[in-house]
């Protein structure tokens, strides 16, 4: 898969649990919905992200990859300490200047 350079740093610091380079691929005001909660800006993205490393030690392998109109789409199967391990879910990106403005995690 040819993936944006910015993806693949994404997916490159969730494999090394590396929450900070991890939200070093957000914009500044960036956006993340997950299970129904909003995280907003670098910080708050890196405290989630950490905390979700932590508690669950999420591995992503990536099934498919699109883009539909300016959004980037990764289906995902994502593996860890959680109930329902594995699961796959779409990843919709936004990105602007090679950096992540906006992610929804959905099912």
């Amino acid at each position: 898969m040819n993936l944006p350079h910015i993806l693949q740093e994404f997916l490159k610091s969730q494999e090394l649990f590396d929450s900070i380079s991890f939200s070093n691929c957000f914009s500044e005001q960036a956006v993340v919905f997950d299970e129904g909660k909003i995280y907003t800006g670098k910080e708050e993205i890196r405290q989630w992200n950490e905390k979700s490393n932590n508690e669950y030690k999420t591995l992503f392998e990536v099934k498919s990859f699109s883009v539909k109109d300016n959004t980037t789409i990764l289906k995902i199967k994502i593996s860890g300490f959680f109930d329902g391990s594995p699961i796959v879910l779409n990843f919709h990106f936004q990105i602007k200047d090679n950096l992540i403005t906006a992610l929804a995690i959905t099912e």
